[in-house]
């Protein structure tokens, strides 16, 4: 629920204030013309992302659940605008539900699409590839085969990820191991789509009992370095731990592998993210730079929902170790990866302010403060119950993306393009989560055009009020 709104004069005293004063939130950049070289997360509304920049163009992946769907664009900024293509369905009953985590990698002239699906029970998960019929991440593609260790015939299996070593391919995985349920295994491949051994159990430190599991690997100063997701990823304390094995090493070798200690990649709560996880690595158009790409929430409460797919730049250590850093807050203002070309795109705040073109005007009765804090885009949001209430950003591009709170008292909106049909559009959440993308309006023509939010006053049954927040719009220009 909301806290009890101040008065309309406090309200206007403190937005102007919040103006006037506060420090931008984390990475953030302060009003200016349209930056072409800078992104804002998220990137994607779905979980456990895979990102490879390859044929001009950034492709993403994400867990959908009944089909693989992939997002292409040819800048970061521009992948929460991109139109999804749905590049594998199956009609066969043993493999065609919980499709989860996929990823991709080209080898020779084909692209390998490594996922886990199950028959609607997810202890029947089982890890499955295709292949690609050219040299095209988006496909087509066709079924290749199940990816069954001898020794693990017919167990629990999920997050394949493809280790390459010393020349060869092997598959990493989570699934059934004398350590979790959820536990690290690596088998060795023949080729990208034939096992050629049983699978090796690796017992992996993380904090906590529970699982280990998205397996991903970087290699520098003579070392493979497996990052990895620990604890339940509905948790808040979802995070990485790493292991590394140095080059001639046999990684089916469970002892030749370095356990780090300590997360490398955690929550946090300053910024408003948690349960950092389920991640993959990927270099920027240019080659020069590494690349995280996570999903995170922005709830410390335990829940599968809100987990969103965010990007960031990576460092390195001395020791040539890999320095994931912090996580970042979800809007923070970053700098596009080298030889990104950018896009133009830019942000308006609730408040009016403006990276780029654009502003928004109120009608009626709303409330504005920081109570939502690092649930925010710059800490502060407007939010109304009054019927008939409007918020109406004034904005010249192709498209716009609303990003707002949903709460257990928010109601429903209906929202207009240039006075066009309202779509209604319901702000209510079970938790309380913080710049959602609430609405993605139709391709538009280049030039002004308005997006109109207006209060309904209406509710759903669960919901206990029927505030509309408004937070944060992101405007595209391609």
């Amino acid at each position: 629920m909301r806290p009890r709104p101040p008065t309309a004069l406090v309200a206007a005293l403190l937005a102007l204030l919040v103006g006037l004063l506060c420090a931008p939130q984390a990475g953030a950049a302060r009003p200016a013309a349209a930056a072409a070289g800078t992104f804002r997360n998220p990137l994607n509304t779905g979980p456990d992302p895979f990102v490879t920049y390859a044929n001009g163009a950034y492709h993403l992946t994400t867990t959908q659940g009944d089909s693989i769907r992939m997002w292409s664009s040819p800048s970061l900024a521009t992948l929460l605008d991109a139109d999804p293509v749905t590049v594998w369905t199956d009609t066969d009953a043993s493999r065609n539900q919980h499709i989860w985590a996929p990823e991709f990698y080209r080898f020779g002239e084909r692209w390998y699409l490594y996922y886990t699906a199950d028959d609607g029970t997810d202890d029947h998960h089982r890890l499955y590839v295709l292949e690609s019929q050219g040299d095209d991440p988006a496909g087509p593609y066709h079924f290749k085969a199940k990816l069954a260790p001898p020794n693990h015939a017919d167990d629990f299996a999920i997050d394949p990820g493809i280790l390459q070593h010393d020349g060869r391919l092997y598959l990493a995985y989570s699934g059934i191991n004398p350590y979790q349920h959820n536990g690290l295994n690596i088998a060795p491949l023949e080729n990208p789509y034939t096992l050629s051994g049983d699978a090796v159990a690796i017992d992996a430190a993380g904090g906590c009992p529970e699982v280990r599991e998205g397996p991903e690997f970087l290699h520098r100063g003579g070392r493979t370095w497996m990052t990895y997701s620990t604890c339940d990823t509905g948790k808040p304390d979802y995070q990485l731990w790493m292991k590394s094995l140095p080059d001639g090493a046999d990684p089916l070798v469970p002892g030749n592998w370095t356990q780090h200690s300590g997360a490398v990649f955690s929550r946090a709560d300053e910024h408003g993210v948690f349960g950092p996880g389920h991640h993959a690595f990927f270099t920027s158009p240019d080659g020069t730079e590494d690349w995280i790409v996570y999903h995170a929430k922005t709830t410390s409460v335990n829940t599968y929902t809100d987990r969103t797919t965010r990007a960031q730049k990576i460092g390195w250590n001395a020791d040539g170790s890999p320095d994931l850093g912090t996580p970042l807050a979800m809007g923070a203002t970053q700098d596009l990866p080298a030889g990104d070309p950018g896009s133009g795109n830019h942000w308006i705040n609730d408040d009016s302010r403006s990276s780029g073109s654009g502003s928004v005007t109120y009608t009626g009765d709303w409330n504005a403060g920081t109570g939502c804090a690092a649930q925010c885009f710059w800490g502060d949001d407007h939010w109304s119950e009054q019927a008939g209430a409007t918020a109406t950003f004034g904005f010249s591009g192709t498209r716009i993306a609303l990003l707002s709170v949903q709460d257990t008292g928010n109601g429903i909106a209906a929202i207009s393009v240039d006075g066009g049909p309202e779509q209604r559009v319901d702000f209510y959440g079970a938790i309380r989560t913080g710049e959602r993308l609430q609405y993605l309006s139709p391709r538009l023509a280049n030039g002004p055009h308005t997006l109109r939010v207006r209060v309904t006053g209406e509710h759903n049954a669960s919901s206990g009020a029927a505030f509309v927040s408004v937070d944060r719009a992101e405007v595209y220009t391609d």
